[in-house]
């Protein structure tokens, strides 16, 4: 059951945030400004590339890297392909993870490693491996860590991951808010510089101004009310997220909400792009997670009764593709079968800033969810 009372209380709140998820969140702008920096002091700045790569590769741990990989690609479109080399091994530990290069990888391609933790021998392997096969490697991991000798002795170019001041009290876990920008903002500033995605130092400026002011509206001294990111929260309690993105920077930031729902909130949750959606969910709203499919007296006492989960649609829009909206037709599903519906939509801007209110905002309905609910 959901706490409502916790999202009033900002002293409760912090009381409950053992994990520094609301810190995160909130420091989302400083991680941005924070790796920018980093990423000029390891010379990203006077690199003087020959040409674009002709792939880029991507090898990561965990739901941070995941997420990563997949916003490098939206952003990098396709000037060109991004593919994230998948892990295999017995158990998600650090120590039983490898990946490997696929066959056709070489000289004239790009291997890009992001890791929260640092201490993943497959990752080593697959450095020696892109050693041998002259592929050029940039990771962005904890200084200190057992990866960055190895990248810096093959000669790749390492980036420290912008790191809080301060250490949680319990494990981070790789969703959590700041980890996404730690590890994303390096891999930015390098693509710009090799003319893949438009991330130049004042867009990325713009960004962190933008997660700063969202952590203004979405703080925990701002009432739910007023607050777009508890009233998300206080909408998703004990029910099934089924979450419907439009234009191409929702999507990522959908299936990390996604994600940061299950990892954070304990929550789980669907999600689908707009217009296929429409098709893909209708029988699901139609089916007992609808409202609509308790047809006996809405007046009864229900307080004996168990809960019945129903579904809640959450529209996350960002600018369509050509103009067009399947929105009106989301909305008419979903009322159609008394559905409860959410919208998110950020302020105009590029893509970059758009896509990082999008994520904020959710991240901290993610977090709002988790601590109210006792995660």
């Amino acid at each position: 059951m959901l706490d409502e009372s916790l999202l009033d209380d900002p002293e409760a709140l912090a009381r409950a945030d053992r994990r520094e998820l609301l810190r995160g969140a909130a420091e989302a702008g400083a991680r941005v400004r924070t790796a920018v920096r980093h990423a000029a002091e390891a010379g990203i700045a006077e690199l003087k590339p020959d040409g674009r790569p002709r792939a880029v590769l991507f090898a990561g741990p965990g739901l941070a890297a995941t997420g990563v990989a997949e916003l490098l690609g939206t952003l990098a479109g396709a000037s060109c392909p991004l593919t994230r080399l998948t892990p295999t091994g017995v158990a998600p530990a650090s120590g039983a993870l490898r990946w490997e290069l696929p066959g056709w990888a070489g000289p004239v391609d790009l291997l890009l490693i992001a890791t929260p933790d640092g201490s993943e021998p497959g990752l080593e392997l697959l450095v020696e491996q892109a050693y041998r096969r002259g592929c050029s490697v940039v990771a962005v991991a904890p200084a200190g860590t057992p990866i960055v000798e190895e990248v810096q002795g093959t000669h790749g170019l390492f980036v420290p991951m912008a790191t809080a001041p301060y250490e949680p009290t319990e494990p981070l876990a790789a969703s959590a808010p700041g980890v996404l920008w730690a590890l994303l903002t390096p891999l930015l500033v390098l693509l710009d510089r090799t003319g893949l995605v438009s991330a130049p130092p004042e867009a990325l400026e713009k960004v962190a101004d933008r997660l700063d002011r969202v952590a203004e509206r979405c703080g925990p001294a701002i009432a739910p009310y007023g607050n777009p990111a508890k009233t998300l929260a206080a909408d998703l309690a004990e029910v099934l997220p089924v979450i419907w993105t439009e234009g191409t920077s929702a999507g990522p930031a959908g299936r990390r909400f996604t994600a940061a729902l299950a990892e954070l909130a304990g929550r789980p949750a669907i999600t689908a792009e707009l217009p296929e959606a429409l098709a893909a969910h209708s029988v699901l709203l139609s089916g007992a997670l609808a409202a609509a499919a308790d047809p006996d007296d809405f007046f009864r006492d229900r307080v004996e009764e168990q809960q019945v989960l129903h579904a809640r649609v959450v529209l996350l829009r960002d600018r369509p593709a050509g103009g067009l909206t399947a929105a009106p037709a989301a909305r008419e599903l979903a009322l159609s079968h008394d559905t409860a519906l959410s919208e998110l939509e950020p302020e105009e801007g590029p893509e970059l800033e758009t896509l990082a209110e999008l994520i904020a905002v959710t991240d901290f309905a993610a977090v709002y969810l988790a601590l109210a609910s006792g995660a």
